[in-house]
């Protein structure tokens, strides 16, 4: 096998759709999987002797994917870097395990401060690198440690090394969260899985459920002309409730989802977005920003 030849298990031209909740978007050059941070290492050392960009998929439910496919290698994490294990008061964490999984099993160890992750259907290492947080929950509040890996390269840093702003923090493309220790305070089991409960029904009674979507599009904008209003309802008062381009339309439900209700593009999607936009900044002069991320070539309109 020469250098430019990938490791095994590495698969060309894999469909991405189905990686996503959104399901659109086309094809990646190189995928592969990694269950261990030997074969991270492996893949991302490989990636970096070869100059392929490297992308990295979690839940996919944060994520648009270029029609045009994704250049480069496209991970996902699974096995030991999907894993949770307890050791109170902590959870260790792999980079791919989802968010909901890591609540409920705090919940059941009766540990508290990682509830709000009930809410989040994306993973951890996806929650590190964009600073989730909802419900009045800050995951930088719980985090002890997490371990990075670049290349062939891991280290394990702090959350005040994480350079934490609004949805964003300062790890790089290329580098991949393998694990990540949270700290968190013992609890009555019982009264966390009550407030699970409880953030669940919120979370049903607002959002859209059981149809193919992402999470919320706009972050919410700090512009003072916005009053206050969140970017859902700006959307809302815009007129963009149930507004749709092609098989890609704003929720009824909630103006900040899109939805994709049959066979939506990317293309679709992006025009869905470029409309919300327009409309809001027409009513108010707010420019509303994209909160979801992106693989590939993926332009929005106004950039």
């Amino acid at each position: 096998m020469s250098p430019a030849d990938p490791p095994a298990g590495v698969q060309r031209n894999q469909p991405l759709q189905r990686l996503t909740t959104i399901r659109t978007g086309g094809t990646g050059d190189f995928f592969a999987r990694a269950g261990t941070v030997e074969l991270l290492k492996e893949l991302l050392g490989w990636a970096a002797r070869a100059g392929q960009q490297v992308n990295v998929v979690g839940s996919g439910s944060n994520l648009l994917i270029s029609d045009d496919g994704v250049r480069g290698l496209v991970i996902k994490l699974d096995g030991q870097l999907a894993s949770i294990e307890a050791d109170p008061p902590r959870l260790i964490c792999g980079g791919g395990a989802r968010l909901p999984s890591v609540a409920a099993r705090a919940a059941k160890e009766g540990l508290s401060g990682i509830e709000f992750g009930v809410n989040i259907p994306g993973t951890l290492g996806g929650a590190v690198r964009m600073n989730a947080n909802a419900y009045g929950g800050e995951l930088g509040r719980a985090l002890e440690w997490v371990e990075v890996v670049r290349g062939s390269d891991l280290r394990r840093i702090g959350p005040d090394e994480l350079g934490f702003g609004y949805r964003s923090s300062n790890l790089q493309p290329g580098e991949v969260v393998a694990r990540a220790g949270l700290i968190l305070e013992p609890a009555d089991p019982q009264v966390v899985g009550e407030a699970l409960a409880e953030l669940r029904r919120r979370r049903h009674e607002a959002q859209p459920q059981g149809i193919k979507t992402f999470g919320s599009t706009f972050k919410n904008p700090e512009d003072p002309r916005a009053g206050g209003d969140s970017a859902g309802m700006l959307l809302a008062k815009a007129g963009c409730n149930g507004v749709g381009v092609g098989g890609a339309r704003f929720s009824p439900k909630h103006a900040n989802f899109i939805e994709n209700t049959g066979e939506a593009s990317t293309a679709d999607v992006l025009a869905v977005i470029a409309e919300g936009r327009r409309r809001v900044m027409e009513m108010t002069g707010v420019e509303l920003e994209p909160e979801v991320q992106t693989l590939g070539d993926v332009r929005f309109p106004w950039r």
